[in-house]
């Protein structure tokens, strides 16, 4: 039997070099590979759910102004929305009221109309209070009620304004920011109130459920 030739470890040095070059050049810098990252992700929701444009991520303000819980005051927070135990889940409105009322103002905002039929399907949206109720909004009043885009051209959707609701409900039980301020920041431009007190831009948590 002719004996095996022996390897040139030069050679293989080479070659293994040579791959790692192309591979170098091939994958994306870091900046790219985050622009990689956010089409994939993109993507994936788009075919599971709608990609709203920007003008949808604030309701209309006709339709959508906002309304207040009466029984909240800056008075008496302790014992209401900064009560520890879950204030909110005792006023929350039942699950089959949000879903007819969400029902209606996808049509009444007219989402179908522009979207398409892919607009139809509830789960695109949150049945959203405009002042949450952990900031003093009124569970119930249609005024304080719309179907928020879970995802808006930007970022802009369901899930950041959750963060500003977070945000804005910490400020005001530790004294940072009055309960009406809050109210009527998130009622007239939620967007604004998030760039100032938590983020330039949205910060996507929420990617990880689409992207891997």
């Amino acid at each position: 039997m002719p004996a095996r030739p022996i390897p040139d470890p030069g050679r293989i040095l080479a070659t293994v070099l040579a791959c790692l070059a192309v591979a170098a050049c091939a994958w994306p810098a870091p900046a790219a590979a985050r622009g990689w990252w956010t089409t994939r992700a993109d993507a994936h929701v788009g075919r599971g759910g709608v990609v709203f444009p920007a003008a949808d991520a604030l309701p209309d303000p006709r339709r959508t102004p906002g309304a207040i819980n009466p029984a909240v005051t800056q008075y008496n927070l302790r014992q209401t929305i900064c009560r520890p135990g879950g204030y909110t889940r005792s006023i929350r409105p039942p699950e089959d009221y949000t879903e007819r009322l969400k029902r209606l103002q996808v049509r009444q905002y007219g989402y179908p109309a522009r979207m398409g039929r892919t607009a139809y399907r509830l789960s695109n949206y949150e049945e959203d209070h405009l002042i949450s109720l952990e900031l003093g909004g009124s569970p119930s009043d249609p005024r304080n009620l719309w179907p928020q885009p879970h995802h808006v051209v930007g970022g802009w959707g369901s899930y950041a304004k959750d963060d500003l609701e977070n945000r804005l409900h910490e400020m005001v039980c530790r004294g940072q920011i009055s309960l009406s301020r809050a109210q009527r920041m998130i009622a007239t431009n939620w967007i604004e109130a998030y760039q100032r007190y938590v983020h330039p831009t949205p910060i996507r948590r929420r990617w990880r459920r689409y992207g891997g």
